[in-house]
């Protein structure tokens, strides 16, 4: 995707030596890249969010793990430095995925070799992540053509936090089809959730948007369900950190009561995940996956600018009050429309078909 007109990846190899991001934590009142020159650097970008979204974490921790060859590359460092990524965010099953492909890949080699390995193989998973998620912009986009051709009139999409390219190495899950879809000349206009407490949606999908060109409008989380009621929501398209075998979707918090007002409103709810998104090993969203509790600071301060241009944060909550930040819900099967992955789209139940054969 652009920025300024100018093509970017959120993360890139300098040589051999250095990986460069998007700091997101500075979006999007600042654009900054930032260098990561070892293992330990990766995962705190990881950790504080500096990257985000389930495909960049994934790029990112199979990177931290290029990173960790540069100080040692027999087995007892790597299954160090693997354990030390994971550990970073619990949810996002791309993280261990990731992690587990590069360790597949570097252990059976002599530690001679290991070292350039890793980078070639960072470097494949993060083209590889392009590849599935423009797949999953050329499905998404054709049910979104025919949900136009059977409205007759601009669509009107809905998305929760941030799915977008921010979130992936580029294109993004839940933004991919909206971005084929208007570069194809389809008309539509995105409602943005805000998507407190991190903002996600706020800062970074409708920064996103607004460099592209789509058409958007930012509104608060508890607006979704009111819109659907009065017509004005053809289409939920969310991404997702981890989807069972089942097709339980768990997301940022607050996907789960878009669902419920999907359902109750019949507006068709999908989830745009890439196959490493999907943990085949769980069937049971709501006891299997573990959901990150966050740091109650999230909740209470928040970041913004002032009319001087000065970034702040500033704390929302009356001394004394506590705040609870669970980062993540999960959304059952029974009210998601279809799943789009980058072999197509297909209902919770029947989404294995796509991937056997």
């Amino acid at each position: 995707m652009k920025i300024n007109g100018q093509p970017y990846r959120t993360i890139h190899p300098i040589g051999h030596e250095i990986v460069q991001i998007i700091d997101q934590t500075r979006l999007p009142h600042a654009f900054e890249v930032k260098p990561l020159s070892n293992v330990n650097e990766a995962a705190e970008a990881i950790r504080h969010m500096l990257v985000r979204g389930a495909p960049l974490i994934g790029a990112a921790a199979a990177y931290g793990m290029a990173l960790a060859t540069k100080q040692g590359v027999d087995e007892a460092w790597l299954d160090d430095s693997a354990a030390f990524l994971m550990a970073t965010r619990p949810t996002a099953v791309n993280l261990r995925w990731a992690v587990q492909r590069m360790l597949n890949v570097l252990k059976p080699l002599p530690e001679t070799q290991r070292h350039e390995a890793a980078w070639f193989e960072a470097a494949a998973i993060c083209d590889e992540d392009v590849a599935l998620n423009q797949a999953i912009g050329r499905h998404g986009a054709e049910m979104l053509q025919a949900l136009y051709q059977k409205k007759g009139r601009p669509l009107n999409v809905l998305t929760h936090c941030n799915a977008g390219w921010l979130a992936a190495v580029d294109w993004g899950t839940a933004l991919a089809p909206i971005y084929t879809a208007f570069e194809a000349g389809l008309p539509l206009h995105v409602w943005v959730d805000e998507t407190r407490p991190r903002n996600q949606g706020a800062s970074l999908t409708a920064w996103e948007l607004a460099n592209h060109g789509v058409p958007h409008t930012v509104i608060a989380d508890n607006a979704g369900g009111h819109l659907m009621q009065h017509g004005e929501v053809d289409v939920v398209i969310v991404g997702a950190d981890r989807v069972t075998a089942t097709g339980d979707v768990c997301n940022k918090i607050g996907t789960y009561l878009k669902a419920l007002a999907a359902y109750d409103n019949q507006v068709p709810f999908y989830a745009a995940v890439p196959s490493p998104t999907i943990d085949w090993a769980i069937s049971d969203g709501l006891r299997e996956i573990p959901i990150e509790e966050r740091s109650a600071d999230e909740v209470a301060w928040v970041q913004g600018k002032t009319t001087q241009g000065e970034i702040l944060c500033v704390n929302v909550l009356p001394q004394g009050s506590s705040a609870a930040n669970p980062a993540f819900d999960v959304t059952p099967a029974r009210l998601v429309t279809g799943i789009i992955t980058e072999r197509g789209i297909a209902a919770p139940q029947a989404m294995k078909l796509l991937y056997e054969g």
